[in-house]
């Protein structure tokens, strides 16, 4: 048997808003956009060379939905970006008025740094070490 997570929702308030934070600010590729019906769409985004999971930016419908808008984690780190070069990525992020919440810092699996995304996820962007995944 062979099973993979292919992709993650996201819960966000407006589609349009989202796909320009992620393809402008973070340079994720638009997979899809394909309307679903008035008020719905299919919305696919992964970073560039991504080939396993992508994140679907699913737009947030009713109170309880909207209410998890930017946590959806408690106020964990939600997800991790994994890079082959952390300071070009960190680089080109903070030109992009990424705000980051924790500095980049260097330990034994890797360099790390924790930022936010346009609704205040938190994201770990992560180059590890020693091919440690």
């Amino acid at each position: 048997m062979k099973q993979q997570i292919v992709h993650i929702a996201l819960v966000v308030d407006d589609y349009d808003e989202a796909i320009k934070f992620y393809t402008e600010k973070l340079n994720f590729v638009l997979l899809e956009d394909t309307p679903q019906s008035i008020t719905k769409r299919w919305v696919l985004v992964a970073p560039p060379g991504s080939t396993e999971c992508c994140l679907l930016l699913a737009k947030g419908v009713g109170e309880e939905q909207k209410s998890r808008i930017g946590n959806q984690t408690g106020g964990r780190v939600f997800l991790f970006l994994k890079t082959d070069d952390f300071w070009r990525d960190y680089n080109t992020m903070l030109q992009n008025g990424i705000k980051f919440t924790r500095e980049p810092n260097t330990e034994d699996y890797g360099t790390v740094a924790v930022f936010e995304d346009l609704y205040g996820n938190l994201w770990d962007l992560i180059e590890y070490s020693n091919n440690i995944e």
